[in-house]
């Protein structure tokens, strides 16, 4: 199994390597190339002053280099291991070991992408902690339910509601509950966008009573606010996984050890949770590798539409100003991110399933 963690751990290098040098690609053959943000940051001024701030800015952050070496750069910045106190023109003879990872500075913002993505990762993560659980528990039981009462109404209500729920694109649902759940024309039950409220930082950490006045408190506070981005996140996944489940829980019914089961006396609830749960968990956990790079590709709608400064609506922001540098470096980290989800996944079907053996 370390044989298996630490090759997959190494064959993680190209992939990252691949992707990232695909959007430099992209990037610098796209219209005003890699250095656009810089032309576009500095507002009204002479053309003099303007040719004069944009020199020194390509030189400081390298642009000015070939493409092949502000992509090597940048590589050696973000990788722990490489030349030590590489700059612009990064010459050979530098040390070469274990290093700092460097994200690079934001060419819009003029701050550290390290400190951006501080602070937008975990808001993001927050929401995929919790989405995943309540995807996989919602689809675990629906699925079970509808699995055990095949043909029943309440198995096809369900099977034409989560097929609904599968066709609703996300930025549709988002926008429909922002108009009717938190509009004060309709139901504003909940708030607009954000993670806290404006006075959110006088707030009590639990809620309490306050002169016979409900306070809800810091707590409290933020999981209102995170009820509808996480309702966004989540409907897709069940829906999907629902009906997978039930498919494979009605594989395992019929199968030749359930049947055994069931012949030598074994009540049905144990036949269905001790041994059809376990075999029909699998698929589960094989399409659960694609559950989290998919959430965080939908966290890029949900954030902008929730107003959620999360790593979704930084790397629109960083698109739309053509800022390579924190467009390079969160697709780096989400990167790492799926690949260890994937990772994590095949772990997962190891644990659950002793057939198989990464050995």
């Amino acid at each position: 199994m370390l044989t298996y963690v630490i090759r997959r751990l190494l064959l993680m290098i190209p992939t990252l390597i691949g992707m990232t040098l695909v959007l430099f690609v992209i990037m610098a053959a796209s219209p005003g190339g890699v250095g656009a943000s810089l032309r576009s940051a500095e507002g009204n001024m002479r053309p003099e002053q303007r040719r004069e701030i944009e020199a020194y800015l390509k030189h400081r952050y390298g642009l000015d280099q070939p493409l092949y070496r502000q992509y090597l750069r940048w590589l050696n910045h973000v990788s722990p291991i490489g030349f030590k106190d590489v700059g612009p023109g990064w010459p050979a003879s530098l040390p070469f070991g274990f290093k700092a990872v460097d994200l690079g500075e934001s060419l819009q913002r003029r701050t550290s992408v390290l400190s951006l993505v501080e602070e937008a990762l975990p808001v993001t993560l927050l929401l995929n902690v919790l989405s995943t659980p309540l995807i996989y528990v919602i689809a675990v039981t629906s699925g079970i339910y509808a699995a055990r009462r095949r043909g029943a109404f309440m198995d096809m209500a369900s099977g034409v509601t989560l097929i609904a729920l599968w066709s609703l694109p996300v930025m549709c649902v988002g926008v429909l509950m922002l108009g009717y759940l938190a509009n004060k024309d309709y139901w504003q039950s909940f708030p607009v966008g954000g993670l806290h409220d404006t006075v959110s930082d006088s707030m009590a950490f639990l809620p309490h009573w306050i002169g016979g006045h409900f306070q809800r408190g810091w707590l409290l506070d933020t999981l209102w606010h995170l009820v509808l981005p996480v309702v966004c996140l989540s409907y897709g996944g069940f829906a999907f996984l629902s009906k997978l489940m039930r498919a494979a829980m009605l594989e395992n019914l019929a199968a030749d050890f359930a049947r055994t089961a069931r012949a030598k006396g074994l009540k049905e609830n144990v036949v269905v949770m001790r041994h059809v749960l376990r075999n029909s968990i699998l698929p589960l956990i094989t399409v659960g590798a694609s559950v989290l790079p998919s959430l965080l590709g939908g966290a890029l709608i949900v954030e902008s539409i929730f107003s959620i400064n999360g790593m979704g609506r930084l790397m629109i922001d960083a698109i739309f100003a053509k800022d390579q540098e924190l467009v390079m470096s969160e697709t780096y980290v989400i990167g790492i991110v799926s690949l260890l989800s994937l990772l994590v996944a095949d772990l997962c079907y190891a644990l659950a399933d002793p057939r198989v053996s990464y050995e």
